[in-house]
This record gives structure tokens, C-alpha cells and sequence, in this order.
């Protein structure tokens, strides 16, 4: 196991008065041994102690046969894994539960072992996951540099002849071509009006000259994730569209400015939001500024007018404010962000600056 981080958890355990922790979430589980392993419906699940005896409870399912510094204890499909679990839980003691763990196994464990007392754990491994470490950042800068690629490559396609859905599955292709794992979110290419959603579903609408296009694009990378959103026009743009364009890319950029260690995420949500409803837009802009991301899209923390967390070194998330029109169109602009020592670093290069597709 990556000792540094199971070191820093079991402190977090001691501090919070837990002696024992069940970690199931699969991301979770990767942090800590560097697998990644996807069992589906099927239980798996990672035993710490504070003193010790850390078990991987894990189906013969998965051939997982390396050594991730930690003891395995096998079950398949004809055991009862939680009643394996359950005879290495210190009976009368308090023990953690991820928040994901599905109720059919945390149900029977608390059948099994009545004189536990069981508490949500999975902040002491979110908390510490918001702050990356160096290994961290290069993979996520990595990701994001794939990501810059494939917008460019993606914008290069803009096309009548093609639909939102079709745009979709050339992205899938860049992807491959650059060397990416695949999608970290299902792609969002509006075309139109359709981009007033700010969750659109990429469907069959095709580009109409003026249209607003919508590109929210994020890949997988040795499994750490990117996310970017550019807004570009088709062909040419309304002097409307042109003036929200450049209302959300100066929300955008202010917002980003702020970002520096000390500062609280409420701050920077407010830089971009009070912009917005300055210009007369604020109802539009119907979600939050942004959201942590690492080895999940939407990691624990996000940039809201409610997290007045403070910023540390070696948190990534995103800015991504926008204003959404319905029945006409919608911008959104996103970078990601590192929080650095004194300030930020940009994991996103690619142009953000007013384009239309000729």
C-alpha cells in the first residue's frame, strides 16, 4: 500500500476515535493500494485498523495476484463475504463505513455484529484526497493535456453534416487516438438552443449557421480525470450571443484570479456570480462555480456559494461559470485549476477566447 497515505488516514482514524474502518469504494481502495478494481455488484472491501492487521477482502473473481502490501483473504461466489468480514471486526467498537457501501452488505454486517456502532468514515479519505500530491498533479496535468488535444481536434470536426451524437463518438475515437481510457463523464455537445441545458444530452440536432455550441469534454488517464468546457459559434455569432460570451469568459477569469491558498471556495464562486448578476444575468447561471475532481470527475468540495472551506496547496477543481437561456442558447467556460503555494497553475491551455467556426 502507498504507506504515506495509509499513514496519514490511520492519524485521521485516531483523531476521530475510529478504530477500525471498512473502505469499499473502489476509487477509494485504488488510492490506497494503486488497483484499480471493478467488482461490480460483487463485494470487495479493504479492512484498516489503528493497530494493524489491515486486511483486502476480495472475490477469487478478480486475479488480482500482485503485491499491494497488504494481506488478502479470499471468498467467491459461494461464500458469505460479509460473514468473513465480520469475524475480523473488534467486536464493541466503533467502525467506519464508506458512505457508498450498498445496504444489503452494511445491513448484514450490522445483523452480524450488533454491538458495533457504525459511523460514515468516508471523509477521512475524501478530505485527504482533495489535496493531491506531485505523482497526482503530473497525472492530472497529463490529463488535462490530452483533453486540450482533443478539443482542438473535436472543434476541427464542427460540421453540418454531423449530429451532437455523432460528434460524440468521433470524440471517443480522438480519445483512442491520443492515448486516452476513455470517457471520464458522458460528453455535452449542444448545439443551440439546446445548450441552455446545462446537462444537455448529446441527441440528434445538427449545426445551423449561428448556432452556440456547447463542449464539455473530459477523458480518464491512468485513471485521474480531466473536464473542460469551451463555447464557440458556428459560422458567426448575434451581438447577444457575443455579449453573454464575454460576460461568462470574464466571470471565468475573475473567478480563476482569486484562487490562491487561504482563500474559501465561497469567495470564488461569488467572484464569478456577482459578475454575472451585475450584467443582469444572475438567474440564468443556475449551478454552482465548480467542483473538485481527481481520481473521480466530482471529488469531495466544490466552489459554491455554501463551502466556505479554506483552499490548501494541491487542490484541483473547476471554474466553470455560464448563463443559460432557454429556447435560445447557453454558454459555459471551464478550466481546471491547481492550487499552488502562492497561488494557481491552469491545467487547461487550449483557447478560451471568443471563436467562430468558419
Amino acid at each position: 500500500m502507498k504507506l504515506n497515505r495509509l499513514n496519514k488516514i490511520l492519524s485521521k482514524m485516531q483523531e476521530n476515535n475510529i478504530p477500525q474502518m471498512l473502505v469499499t469504494d473502489p476509487k477509494a481502495i485504488f488510492y490506497l493500494t494503486d488497483k484499480m478494481i471493478h467488482p461490480g455488484e460483487r463485494l470487495i472491501a479493504l479492512y484498516l485498523n489503528t493497530n494493524g492487521n489491515h486486511k483486502l477482502f476480495i472475490n477469487e473473481l478478480f486475479p488480482v495476484y500482485e503485491d499491494l502490501g497488504v494481506e488478502k483473504v479470499w471468498f467467491d461466489d459461494t461464500k458469505d463475504g460479509v460473514l468473513i468480514i465480520s469475524e475480523y471486526i473488534e467486536k464493541g467498537k466503533t467502525i467506519g463505513i464508506d458512505k457508498n457501501w450498498p445496504a444489503r452488505f452494511l445491513l448484514h454486517l450490522m445483523e452480524l455484529n450488533t454491538e458495533n456502532k457504525y459511523v460514515n468514515a468516508s471523509f477521512i479519505i475524501d478530505t485527504l484526497r482533495m489535496c493531491k500530491d506531485e505523482e497526482e498533479k503530473d497525472l492530472m496535468r497529463n490529463a488535462s493535456n490530452i483533453n486540450d488535444m482533443a478539443m482542438e481536434k473535436l472543434q476541427n470536426l464542427l460540421t453540418q453534416d454531423l449530429t451532437e451524437k455523432e460528434m460524440a463518438q468521433r470524440l471517443a475515437s480522438i480519445y483512442e487516438e491520443l492515448g486516452a481510457d476513455g470517457f471520464s463523464f458522458p460528453p455535452i455537445i449542444a448545439y443551440g438552443a439546446n445548450g441552455a441545458d446545462p446537462h444537455a444530452h448529446c441527441g440528434s440536432a445538427k449545426l445551423k449557421e449561428g448556432d452556440c455550441v456547447i463542449l464539455d469534454i473530459g477523458c480518464i488517464k491512468d485513471n485521474y480525470c480531466s473536464d473542460m468546457t469551451r463555447t464557440v459559434f458556428y459560422k458567426s455569432a448575434s451581438e447577444k450571443a457575443k455579449e453573454v460570451f464575454n460576460i461568462v469568459l470574464e466571470a471565468n477569469k475573475r473567478a480563476i484570479a482569486m484562487v490562491k491558498p487561504g482563500v474559501r471556495f465561497c469567495d470564488i464562486d461569488n467572484a464569478a456570480r456577482e459578475y454575472i448578476t451585475e450584467k443582469g444575468y444572475g438567474k440564468y447561471f443556475t449551478h454552482r462555480t465548480g467542483h473538485s475532481i481527481g481520481i473521480e470527475t466530482h471529488d469531495m468540495g466544490d466552489v459554491s456559494s455554501i463551502n466556505t472551506d479554506i483552499l490548501k496547496p494541491g487542490m484541483i477543481f473547476s471554474v466553470e461559470p455560464g448563463i443559460y437561456l432557454p429556447g435560445e442558447f447557453g454558454v459555459r467556460i471551464e478550466d481546471l485549476v491547481l492550487v499552488t503555494e502562492d497561488g494557481h497553475e491552469l491545467l487547461n491551455k487550449y483557447n478560451k477566447e471568443l471563436n467562430i467556426i468558419k
